[in-house]
């Protein structure tokens, strides 16, 4: 009963609690954000599994491949194209495309220039689509990332490995990917890159969008690039400005559910990404913590989340344990900075 065993179990075993759950709901709403999610938090099971796996009964190749599959690329990636459809009607594609892009520049580090042609025109092609068609930049985002994934995965199952063929820490037994070559490490930050900024940053926009707003700067303008990066400078100095109103009204019991819902995932979000992100330098220690605290974040948000959960019952049955009032916005309006 070590930490390095503990630990990932328990993450496993909520992020696996979390995934049913998701899914029940999107069994009853038919909501694509519910689907992404679920999926998401099963590549999350999956990956804590492996490591919990790893840790107890030593390490081998398959589960070392598959650990760096769902974990490294995966579940940063999955959740944040779930909260990418949630706000499939705002102007959030601007944001999704600069991570994108952003990655794409970090890809440089490497030998390959291809990383970083494909992300520069994945992040042309989604910032095109929500200045056009705002609806048809969640899909694209879909299929540039299954895409993406199954031309990824391709590349972790047939890589060479250096011996033995895994590469956990020796004093804390958190995998890394050292033992992978460069040309595939080196792919990680497309998928987390933008994964992360989409369910930590969209959250956070998302709770802006339903919470009592003080405007103390507006932008108005639809100068390509200039005026999205005008209305996102606008929105974070608003969102700042407004937390004093929205505490006031959570006192009166009168503010939305997903802004409190919205802040604990992206909470969720931050942690896993600082303690995974530590451990490219070496500083291991946190990165187990990082995911069982990541993880019950999430959960925590999306039960607060009277739009995520309706109400509360035993998966695929009609047994409710708790009822609750219908959430009072569906979907999700693109607010003016």
């Amino acid at each position: 009963m070590q930490p390095h065993v503990v630990l990932p179990l328990l993450t496993a075993m909520l992020a696996a609690i979390t995934a049913i759950a998701v899914l029940d709901q999107w069994l009853r709403k038919r909501r694509t954000y519910q689907l992404v999610w679920a999926l998401g938090l099963a590549w999350y099971m999956v990956a804590a599994g492996a490591e919990a796996l790893g840790g107890a009964r030593g390490w081998s190749e398959p589960l070392y491949r598959a650990w760096y599959l769902f974990g490294a690329i995966g579940v940063a990636s999955w959740l944040g194209l779930g909260t990418v459809f949630l706000l499939r009607r705002t102007r959030f594609g601007y944001a999704v495309a600069a991570a994108l892009g952003l990655a794409g520049l970090i890809s440089l580090a490497g030998e390959s220039r291809i990383p970083f042609a494909v992300a520069a025109l994945g992040a042309l092609a989604l910032t095109v689509a929500t200045w056009r068609q705002r609806d048809r930049m969640a899909p694209l985002a879909a299929a540039l990332l299954v895409g993406g994934s199954l031309a990824v995965a391709a590349l972790v199952w047939t890589a060479p490995l250096a011996a033995p063929g895994y590469a956990p820490n020796p004093e804390t037994q958190v995998p890394t990917g050292a033992a992978f070559p460069e040309q595939v490490r080196v792919l990680s930050p497309l998928f987390n890159i933008p994964g992360a900024v989409a369910l930590v940053a969209g959250a956070l926009y998302s709770a802006y969008i339903f919470m009592p707003k003080t405007r103390v700067l507006r932008v108005a303008g639809t100068t390509p690039v200039i005026g999205p990066i005008g209305r996102g400078i606008a929105v974070a100095v608003n969102f700042v400005a407004s937390i004093p109103a929205a505490i006031r009204a959570g006192r009166r019991g009168e503010l939305h559910s997903r802004v409190p819902a919205t802040l604990l995932i992206a909470l969720g979000g931050i942690f896993p990404s600082l303690t995974s992100g530590l451990t490219r330098f070496g500083i291991t220690w946190g990165h187990y913590l990082g995911e069982l605290i990541g993880v019950a974040l999430i959960l925590a948000g999306f039960l607060v989340s009277l739009e995520v959960f309706s109400d509360l019952r035993v998966p695929f049955t009609r047994i409710i344990l708790v009822r609750r009032p219908p959430a009072d916005v569906v979907d999700t309006p693109a607010p003016p900075a």
